[in-house]
């Protein structure tokens, strides 16, 4: 069953005073320098090499070049190396766009690790 709302009267409120010019202040309106992530940098970086390392391989298994008795083992290593390059190349590229100071790019964008 709801309950009704019961007024308390104890509570006065007052009109805040209105003073000329404070309604806005420059300071508000300035944004800070964004804060480069550097250790979502450096994973990104990691998860880039890891991941071009582990296609490449992967890419070697399947034409050959390394031994074929270990054939069996290119899917494994070919997704691990997409699961790791996917999102380590996305990451470096928004952190370089955001370097390069790119329309749209900020450092921002990338996830920060809390501290």
């Amino acid at each position: 069953m709801p309950t009704r709302m019961i007024a308390d009267s104890s509570i006065k409120y007052v009109r805040m005073s209105k003073r000329d010019n404070e309604d806005y202040i420059d300071l508000q309106f300035k944004t800070r320098p964004p804060k480069v992530p550097w250790k979502s940098i450096i994973v990104a970086i990691i998860m880039f090499i890891m991941g071009s390392a582990l296609l490449i391989v992967g890419a070697l298994l399947v034409s050959g070049h390394i031994n074929t008795k270990y054939s069996d083992r290119f899917w494994p290593v070919i997704f691990l190396g997409v699961i790791l390059f996917v999102p380590g190349f996305y990451h470096v590229r928004l952190a370089l766009y955001a370097y390069k100071g790119y329309a749209g790019y900020s450092f921002d964008d990338i996830p920060d690790y809390d501290d």
